[in-house]
């Protein structure tokens, strides 16, 4: 019989395989639900994310001893023995017989022969020699598909947006640093509690961020009470960068257009209280609207709205200072959310580049002249940011300025931001 943690293990990777479940929401209440906790919780969630992050270079493992197709039940049992042989302190007999027990569970005994075999094959090695066999013949782009365990498409997108600024040198580093689990990150919330109150260190790139070590950020006061969140820094740093661009004129109404699931809206809603300035936090979705709610609840003066940002009901030019944080392939947060580039194929940008580009286009029109408007995505790809950008007609709107933050360069998601001015 397999052990609860990689019981619950088997099961989030088929969720997430079978019906798109999130991991950072299933997990969690899959661990709540069969009541594992403490270390046998962290050994659960580090087998989780790291399977899910080296799951190419596993299956290119796998593949070259496994001569015929395999079913995706037996598929992902030893993509969970090879994390644990490979790359966790799992002793090799271990990682091969609770992976054969897992697969006579969910899948029968006429698999457990199979499963066996391969996993003794696989942990007779370790990893870099796996690696040096598998990389034989491959070159390019391909050959670092596979070592870094990102889709080809992934790895090209990521070759473009960094040549885009001179650094695509820099892409084996930004590919490593996708597989690096990230730190907990706290933001203070400016005129509701100072950062220096929070647990951890500071953040490395914005003056509000907080970066723990351990713990459960729930456990903390401010946190459960609205006067701090969980936060990216370069999340953070969107909107810090957006509040901060000189306006002439008025600054009293504050747009965040896209604003679920509510995080950069809490931080602008902080700066804009401190101004007297009004924020408008706007989600299409009723249930992330809500979460909107919540996240803002310790702010006085914030209107939470539920509209398509293409079609509210706002008047043209209302708005000083709008933010577009528009829905996005989510490829900067790979550290974080490691299935997504598995979930996400080229096909995913024919719908979502035209609703970025309209999202973007709208948020220019809500803006009065001389306002600034700020588009962001947490991906790096050039068809979701430059592209959309170029595509706002430089008589309406005037590109100051492109911020971009790195996991390689800055520790944290890869986020982008263009500042335009309403002419």
């Amino acid at each position: 019989m397999s052990d609860p943690s990689r019981g619950v293990a088997y099961d989030v990777l088929r969720a997430a395989d079978e019906r798109d479940a999130y991991v950072n929401l299933l997990l969690p209440q899959l661990l709540r639900e069969r009541r594992i906790e403490g270390r046998d919780a962290a050994f659960a969630t580090e087998l989780v994310h790291g399977t899910l992050r080296l799951r190419g270079t596993y299956d290119a493992v796998i593949d070259s001893l496994v001569n015929r197709p395999l079913d995706p039940e037996v598929r992902d049992v030893l993509r969970l023995g090879a994390h644990q042989a490979l790359s966790m302190r799992v002793p090799s007999h271990a990682a091969v017989s609770t992976s054969v027990s897992l697969v006579r569970r969910v899948v029968g005994h006429k698999t457990a022969g199979l499963v066996n075999a391969v996993m003794r094959k696989i942990a007779a090695d370790d990893l870099d020699t796996w690696l040096e066999r598998i990389l034989q013949g491959r070159a390019g782009d391909d050959a670092l598909a596979v070592r870094y365990s990102h889709p080809d498409w992934i790895v090209g997108g990521l070759r473009t947006a960094l040549r885009s600024v001179d650094a695509a040198d820099e892409l084996e580093q930004l590919l490593a640093a996708d597989n690096v689990p990230p730190r907990v990150t706290l933001v203070a919330r400016p005129g509701l509690v100072d950062p220096a109150r929070l647990p951890g260190r500071p953040g490395s790139v914005s003056p509000y961020a907080r970066v723990l070590d351990g713990g459960d950020p729930g456990d903390v006061a401010a946190v459960r009470d609205g006067l701090a969140g969980v936060q990216d820094e370069g999340s953070q740093m969107v909107a810090v960068t957006l509040a901060e661009v000189t306006l002439e004129g008025p600054d009293a109404r504050w747009l965040d257009l896209c604003a679920g699931p509510g995080g950069k809206a809490a931080l602008l809603g902080a700066l804009a209280a401190q101004r007297g300035a009004h924020l408008v936090a706007n989600e299409v979705q009723p249930h992330r609207a809500e979460l909107v709610r919540q996240g803002l609840r310790a702010l006085p003066d914030v209107e939470v709205t539920v509209h398509d940002g293409r079609e509210g009901p706002w008047e043209p030019g209302s708005f000083d200072r709008v933010l577009v944080d528009a829905p996005c392939t989510g490829l900067g947060a790979l550290r974080r959310r490691p299935e997504s580039r598995w979930r996400r194929s080229p096909d995913d940008l024919a719908s979502l580049v035209p609703l970025q580009r309209d999202l973007l286009r709208r948020a220019v029109e809500l803006t009065r002249p001389g306002g600034v408007v700020g588009y962001a995505t947490c991906s790096p790809l050039v068809q979701e940011t430059l592209e959309v950008v170029e595509s706002v007609g430089p008589g309406v709107a005037t590109l100051e300025s492109v911020h971009r933050w790195w996991p390689h360069r800055d520790g944290t998601d890869a986020m982008f931001l263009a500042l335009l001015r309403r002419r």
